[in-house]
């Protein structure tokens, strides 16, 4: 049973059967997974190698400066990089849960809610006069305001003016993402949120079922867990998908035209925070006995997936991390050659990805 669920969700994930291919497939793999978990900026990129060829980071980079693709807060109130069609609903659903968070962060932060409201208007003004900008003049902006930018004040600002649909994290200039108005950026956006969100029934049941077509088969706890919403919203918006939904073992259910269960490849290099670790309560389907392993507290770190005689669909064989020459293994037992080699041919095409060779 691991093993079919298994290669059910591989080939939801794009990491089993046909992949998109060149630089358009940014795209396409973004569409695919809805949003791609980004706090970690070389982890998202390299979740859409492992789903693609012919791809670069290069080609991630300018679907951000074109506005194809855009990174902000949302779901969990974690930074994921999203495709700027798909802004609209995650936004309205994921977003509003988030304020009494983040009102308690700020204060803790010694920011009154008074500051708060004049640094975003600092913000603002900054983006509207100047914009799109980095961290760093927009916090000389704010400081100049006479608000707190110390700690992880100016941090919170951005992640609140990101929460109220201000700014987004848009295009690349040399190794930094700016920031940028939404009503600049994203003209059309603050409209449609307001539209999905006064029909909140419609947009539940679009977002699981885009949900599904990258993480079935899975339920409603999954989708709660993964998106942060109540188990009541994640329970309608799955109901809602009525006879469009096939029901598997174990309460879970997948669409109905889902594709065809894909043989997986071999050996490959998947990075840290990636998606197929995110999308679900929990991850014992993939990473059997070395949970401990890949994921510790907060940290999830970049792995190797491999198939053998007893997980022909794959299991975790290795963490890794790049080194002077390159990427370097630190394997859990003793790997076989062909894996070996495999994943060494895999960590130049990485490197390569990347534009690091």
């Amino acid at each position: 049973m691991r093993d079919e669920l298994l290669r059910r969700r591989l080939t939801a994930q794009l990491l089993a059967g046909a992949v998109p291919r060149g630089p358009e497939a940014v795209v396409s793999v973004t569409e695919r997974l809805l949003a791609i978990q980004a706090q970690d900026p070389r982890g998202a990129r390299l979740a859409i190698r492992a789903r693609s060829r012919g791809a670069t980071a290069a080609d991630v980079d300018r679907a951000l400066s074109s506005g194809e693709l855009l990174i902000t807060w949302l779901c969990r109130g974690t930074l994921h990089l999203v495709l700027a069609d798909d802004y609209p609903l995650l936004q309205a659903l994921t977003t509003p849960q988030l304020v009494t968070s983040s009102d308690r962060r700020l204060a803790q932060e010694g920011l009154s809610g008074a500051a708060v409201r004049r640094g975003i208007v600092a913000i603002g003004r900054a983006l509207a006069d100047d914009g799109p900008l980095g961290i760093g003049s927009l916090r000389e902006r704010v400081r100049a305001a006479g608000i707190a930018t110390a700690g992880q004040a100016m941090i919170h600002l951005l992640f609140r003016a990101s929460l109220e649909g201000r700014i987004v994290r848009g295009p690349v200039v040399g190794a930094e993402q700016r920031y940028a108005l939404v009503a600049d950026w994203l003209p059309a956006a603050p409209a449609e949120v307001a539209r999905i969100a006064a029909d909140r029934d419609r947009a539940l049941r679009e977002l699981a079922l885009r949900y599904l077509a990258g993480h079935g088969p899975a339920d409603a706890r999954d989708l709660a867990k993964w998106a942060g919403l109540t188990l009541g919203d994640a329970r309608a918006g799955v109901a809602a998908l009525g006879d469009r939904l096939r029901e598997r073992d174990g309460g879970l259910v997948e669409l109905r035209e889902r594709p065809q269960i894909a043989e997986p490849p071999g050996p490959r290099l998947l990075g840290s925070f990636e998606p197929v670790l995110m999308g679900w309560c929990s991850r014992a389907w993939l990473l059997g006995e070395r949970g401990a392993d890949v994921v510790t507290g907060g940290i999830f770190r970049a792995f190797a997936l491999a198939p053998d005689a007893e997980h022909p669909a794959g299991r975790p064989v290795a963490t890794w991390k790049f080194s002077r020459d390159g990427v370097q293994l630190s394997p859990f037992d003793r790997l076989d050659e062909g894996h070996r080699d495999a994943l060494g041919r895999d960590g130049q095409a990485l490197v390569r990805f990347l534009g690091r060779d």
